[in-house]
């Protein structure tokens, strides 16, 4: 499976928790950006660790979201 983060920017509050997680994936600007890929397994986390849980993840393929 191929995992695609998705970042919600109203529910983004910059506690930059997915960029200590997955620095390849992630980066803080003004909100958080994807800005890479990675595994994933990381990617899931990224988004599981989101205390704002402004981070879906969606299923390249079928499109179907997976997380949250």
């Amino acid at each position: 499976m191929s995992l695609r983060p998705v970042i919600d920017e109203s529910a983004c509050a910059l506690h930059g928790d997915c960029v200590e997680v997955a620095p390849q994936v992630f980066r803080i600007d003004d909100i958080a950006v994807v800005i890479g890929t990675g595994p994933d397994d990381l990617i899931l986390e990224a988004a599981s660790v989101c205390p704002s849980v402004a981070i879906a993840v969606f299923d390249d393929a079928t499109g179907d979201q997976v997380y949250p």
